[in-house]
């Protein structure tokens, strides 16, 4: 391992003792919506969810890492784009660089401030919105600092949107958005996406896993937070998992089932046959989607 490690101790003390929470884990997971980072982390995370999120909850906290690049030089938005570019390829989860040379975000700081908007509504909301905010952007190559898709994004998960666009004008969303950064700042989180995990016992350290690591690592990180093996559960059959999360990349499928491409392809493919499902191409891979009944 370098010098920085996939992951460090002595990272504060357990923040257990300010929530309820009965599971024996806690993530503070720092992201930022505009991260191609964080959508390539998507898989694990979901696979991670599935087979061991009875031991852990995750708390977002919005880093507001990717907002200081944003602020009108070309050459950014060019550096941006290429980036975008890179992790899609590595990753195969598609976001498309010339979204920044087309079309720029112009107001990182209002998407984040929906999220947390979005948030009031309860955690599933936020995380829900917080994901469609990921597809509009890197599928759909849309603005999502533009206030109607915002509003299109908050309706299609189902929200308030009254209480949403309230939310979004009040002092809470703004204050909860300053809290992110501040536990941001307190953390000396530098790098999106960063985890940091830790137990119930207050007087035991957390643990930092900086960037992005393959599936095992964060698997290790929990077995030694609970000092025992955990069991993985099953996961659902691909058709409830489809009909759960209403959108999902190839990529996603094949981390979460340990499929390989022609393994999801043929297994969706059944599955667009009893049309339940229907192929949405993206310049990086194929995203499948949950036909409504």
């Amino acid at each position: 391992m370098n010098e920085h490690g996939p992951f460090h101790k002595n990272y504060g003390s357990s923040p257990f003792s300010l929530n309820g929470e009965k599971k024996p884990i806690e993530i503070y997971m720092f992201v930022d919506p505009l991260s191609p980072e964080c959508w390539a982390l998507e898989p694990i995370t979901k696979k991670l969810q599935i087979e061991y999120g009875r031991y852990f909850s995750i708390k977002h906290i919005l880093s507001g890492r990717i907002g200081s690049l944003n602020h009108g030089k070309k050459k950014k938005y060019q550096t941006i784009a290429e980036l975008w570019e890179k992790t899609a390829s590595r990753s195969g989860m598609s976001c498309d660089g010339s979204l920044w040379l087309e079309n720029p975000i112009s107001s990182p700081y209002l998407t984040s401030i929906a999220i947390k908007a979005a948030e009031l509504q309860g955690r599933k909301s936020g995380i829900r919105f917080f994901r469609k905010i990921q597809e509009a952007l890197f599928i759909k190559k849309q603005n999502v600092s533009n206030f109607e898709v915002l509003i299109e994004c908050a309706k299609s998960v189902h929200l308030d949107v009254d209480e949403f666009v309230n939310d979004i004008h009040s002092d809470i969303a703004s204050k909860a958005f300053q809290c992110d950064l501040k536990i941001t700042s307190e953390m000396e989180v530098n790098e999106i996406p960063t985890l940091v995990f830790f137990n119930e016992n207050i007087e035991e350290e957390g643990i930092k896993i900086t960037g992005y690591y393959p599936y095992d690592i964060y698997v290790q990180i929990l077995e030694e937070m609970l000092q025992q093996k955990p069991i993985p559960a099953a996961p659902p059959s691909l058709e409830s998992f489809l009909k759960y999360f209403k959108l999902v990349a190839a990529t996603e499928i094949a981390v979460v089932y340990n499929m390989t491409m022609s393994e999801v392809n043929r297994e969706m493919k059944k599955l667009q046959l009893k049309q339940k499902a229907e192929q949405v191409p993206a310049k990086y891979g194929i995203f499948w989607r949950a036909v409504e009944e």
